[in-house]
């Protein structure tokens, strides 16, 4: 059972999320979405590949009301874990998906990859591979 876990302010992660669960069924494999403000680290946590879902947010970081306490709640429960993390961005030059990638593997999980798009996520390659990723995981 592959998790999609996401927060979306504008619609692209959360489109992103979608082409991500379209490529996980594709490819086979059971696929659950959920948004952080549903679902708890603990059910997270007890999914065997998970893919975490955010855009980069003020200076090129975590959504920080939902998204960092939900993570730094989540992190000490990744060890072992098959992670995907993807995002959408407006600015910069993806340096909030670097740092995620950092702290998931420092963690313990092994990072399977990372799609990151920006603005509207419409057919990104990106989402595909990490959802057939997600299904051979």
């Amino acid at each position: 059972m592959v998790e999609i876990v996401y927060w979306s302010g504008t619609g692209n992660t959360e489109a992103m999320a979608q082409e991500i669960e379209a490529a996980v069924k594709a490819a086979g494999a059971d696929v659950e979405s959920v948004r952080f403000e549903d679902t708890s680290a603990d059910a997270v946590a007890s999914k065997d590949v998970i893919l975490l879902g955010c855009p980069a947010m003020g200076s090129e970081e975590l959504e920080e009301t939902i998204v960092e306490p939900f993570f730094a709640e989540l992190l000490p429960k990744l060890s072992g874990k098959k992670v995907g993390l993807f995002g959408s961005y407006g600015w910069g030059t993806g340096e909030w998906m670097d740092v995620w990638k950092q702290r998931t593997e420092d963690s313990g999980a092994s990072v399977i990859g990372t799609a990151i798009v920006n603005e509207t996520p419409s057919n990104a390659e990106e989402c595909v591979t990490l959802g057939k990723a997600a299904a051979q995981a």
